[in-house]
């Protein structure tokens, strides 16, 4: 019988599919030692957490590494490749529960919600009320998309038939302006946004890219909503910027080093909103993703390619490895 092996628990819908074709195993630990040892044997893994490299040399009857969700910076994808193994993801199933976290947020930090929240709590009726006036409103204000994948998109349509936005978008492939958006250099997005909201993924290209240079870019009193990567930002730049009130808050998803630290700076200040990489986590999107990973391993455990296979370059490896043809 197959073993499927991943990194968290699944959907029950998604685990009711998978046990159809095979075992379920869970990791007990997401250490590269434990995810290792623990997946040696497995036929599909399904990855939530990053994996190390080296398992791909000690999985002999390692077909796929599926990820459950878009992002692909949890699978070293080379090394699966050089292995033979399958890498595919379930691109944009959970765009539009990240998108909404945006909103909630840009409209927190607008409303200054954490502040009021605490002040209400902690000293009364009148020491939360006390920021009503210093408010702002979402209407009327520009937002800049860096990046323009599914959640970018998602993003996009929110901003402009709910909200009435305008919007920015910067992204590699230059396209024509479409009704609402207005696709611009980075440089002038960072210029005229209101709120910058980064989608990108992580590459080579993007790690860093918000330094002190393109946040000194960002207007005064500018928002920065990160539900990219953690890395995609410059710490220290972004720590700076916000004690200086260069800009005027911050909301973020991902941090470079996870879990954020108890004691980082992040933290300790009223205009940031913190979350637990949870942006594209909800009850739905957790349905989507599990059952769109699972049909994936069933794909597999089929001998079928993955819908949405991410390493081409690996299936003639595979096919070699289990005389597919």
């Amino acid at each position: 019988m197959p073993t499927i092996f991943s990194t968290h628990t699944l959907h029950p819908r998604a685990t009711a599919m998978l046990a159809q074709a095979g075992e379920l195993r869970v990791a007990s630990g997401l250490d590269a030692a434990t995810l290792t040892k623990e997946g040696r044997d497995a036929d599909i893994v399904i990855v939530r957490a990053p994996l190390p490299e080296g398992l791909f040399a000690k999985a002999p009857r390692l077909r796929a590494a599926i990820r459950h969700g878009a992002g692909l910076d949890m699978i070293p994808v080379e090394a699966a490749t050089e292995a033979g193994v399958l890498v595919a993801n379930v691109p944009g199933v959970n765009a539009r529960s990240v998108a909404e976290h945006v909103f909630f947020v840009s409209v927190a930090l607008l409303r200054r919600f954490r502040m009021m929240d605490r002040d209400l709590r902690e000293k009364g009726w009148l020491a939360g009320r006390a920021y009503a006036e210093g408010n702002h409103d979402l209407a009327g204000r520009t937002i800049g998309i860096v990046g323009f994948g599914a959640v970018g998109q998602a993003v996009a349509r929110i901003a402009v038939y709910g909200y009435g936005l305008d919007v920015l978008v910067t992204t590699r492939s230059v396209r024509p302006a479409t009704q609402g958006l207005r696709f611009v250099p980075l440089e002038d997005l960072l210029a005229l946004s209101d709120i910058v909201v980064l989608c990108c993924p992580l590459t080579p290209e993007t790690r860093g890219l918000m330094d002190a240079a393109r946040l000194g870019r960002m207007k005064s009193g500018a928002l920065l909503v990160n539900v990219a990567r953690g890395p995609v930002v410059d710490d220290e730049a972004l720590l700076a910027a916000l004690r200086a009130g260069k800009i005027g808050g911050a909301a973020l998803d991902v941090f470079s080093v996870q879990p954020l630290p108890p004691d980082h700076p992040y933290l300790s200040l009223d205009n940031v909103i913190v979350t637990p990489h949870m942006a594209g986590i909800t009850e739905e999107s957790m349905l989507a993703m599990g059952t769109g990973a699972a049909s994936e391993a069933l794909r597999v455990l089929a001998g079928e390619l993955p819908e949405n296979l991410c390493n081409p370059e690996a299936v003639e490896r595979y096919r070699g490895r289990f005389a597919q043809a």
